[in-house]
């Protein structure tokens, strides 16, 4: 297992995973519906969108969490 000091990483792994994944997957179709190769097409868009997704949700993870903190009400 993972240590639990690296929790934050690989959730931002996770997520930015699943996301970009899912989000690639709706634009490749989007963009060119169910062509021949379409699988190899999204996969490679998908690698792409992660490599750019993981580090981007490091870096605005944390003003993200401030922003949310500053919209939620504390509760008493």
């Amino acid at each position: 297992m993972i240590p639990r000091r690296y929790e934050q990483v690989v959730f931002g792994l996770v997520l930015s995973g699943l996301m970009s994944c899912i989000v690639s997957g709706v634009a490749t179709l989007r963009a060119l519906g169910l062509v021949d190769g379409f699988f190899g097409l999204w996969m490679s868009a998908w690698l792409t969108s992660w490599a750019v997704a993981f580090p981007v949700v490091l870096v605005v993870a944390p003003l993200t969490r401030r922003i949310v903190h500053r919209l939620v009400r504390q509760e008493p």
